[in-house]
């Protein structure tokens, strides 16, 4: 299986001038989650959520088609794909004349759930579908004006704690920001953390968060190590860990990570568009 660093993140490159399902780069998760201490039974459920809005064709008489493409891998799945050979692959698309959305969508879905070895659930939304995808406010208790127990460098779960007595809220921080380990470029998102049992230490909680902001890690393994962090050293008896990362290239990456079965904390609000 490649690696991340086979992929062509990072490298300059031509924008296909054909459909080509081969561009799409899966990376094995494995690796990266053994630095957690995860082996092949993971302690979490959900899914990799992705925006793709700049997905275009043409339709069988030639005419330019657009949509907004929206796909969901699941956190099982033995792999995932790379972002920019995402993009790149749906560029593959551009000059191919196809009869309908719904064709370009069973590609889309073919393609994807090759890649990742697994059922990947997508929809491709034409124009008049587009106010769906109007973003909105995340549901919870913002954090960002909360002062940080300290500033640190790294994300250290020895920070975090929690307090006496029993909650079940939504916290919300929206100044989150790490950088691609390849390129070095940030990436900026709002983390949303649901839980039920003790109380999270506010101060502690934005402390490690602020320590991602020139941590090298993919989304998904962020999303991953917090979960994983807050779980062990906060002990809550529900979690649920998602991100909402700002577009870039065209496509967003959201992972949710959630101690439920169904990807979300039950009592929690939706975090979806």
């Amino acid at each position: 299986m490649s690696t991340l660093y086979d992929s062509p993140l990072g490298k300059p490159t031509r924008y296909p001038e054909a459909y080509d399902p081969a561009l799409l780069h899966a990376v094995d998760r494995a690796p990266q989650r053994a630095s957690l201490g995860i082996g092949a039974t993971v302690p979490f459920h959900g899914e990799d959520r992705w925006t793709v809005w700049e997905a275009a064709w043409l339709d069988k008489d030639g005419r330019p088609r657009v949509g907004i493409a929206t796909f969901a891998v699941p956190c099982t799945s033995p792999r995932l794909v790379e972002s920019k050979s995402v993009k790149l692959y749906v560029a593959s698309l551009n000059h191919e004349r196809i009869d309908s959305v719904e064709a370009v969508e069973a590609m889309l879905r073919r393609d994807l759930s090759r890649a990742t070895g697994t059922d990947v659930d997508v929809q491709l939304d034409p124009p008049a579908r587009w106010a769906r995808h109007a973003r909105r406010e995340p549901a919870g208790e913002a954090i960002d004006d909360v002062v940080p127990l300290a500033f640190p460098e790294t994300p250290d779960a020895a920070l975090l704690r929690s307090t006496a007595g029993s909650v079940d809220e939504t916290l919300v921080f929206r100044g989150f920001r790490s950088v691609c380990p390849i390129t070095g470029q940030p990436d900026h998102a709002t983390v949303r953390v649901t839980y039920r049992g003790p109380a999270i230490d506010r101060a502690a909680l934005c402390a490690y968060l602020i320590g991602y902001r020139r941590h090298p890690g993919f989304h998904e393994h962020c999303v991953e190590r917090t979960f994983v962090d807050v779980l062990q050293r906060c002990t809550p008896q529900a979690l649920c860990v998602e991100a909402r990362f700002t577009r870039r290239g065209g496509l967003d990456i959201n992972p949710v990570r959630s101690t439920d079965e169904r990807g979300v904390v039950a009592s929690g609000p939706d975090f979806r568009q």
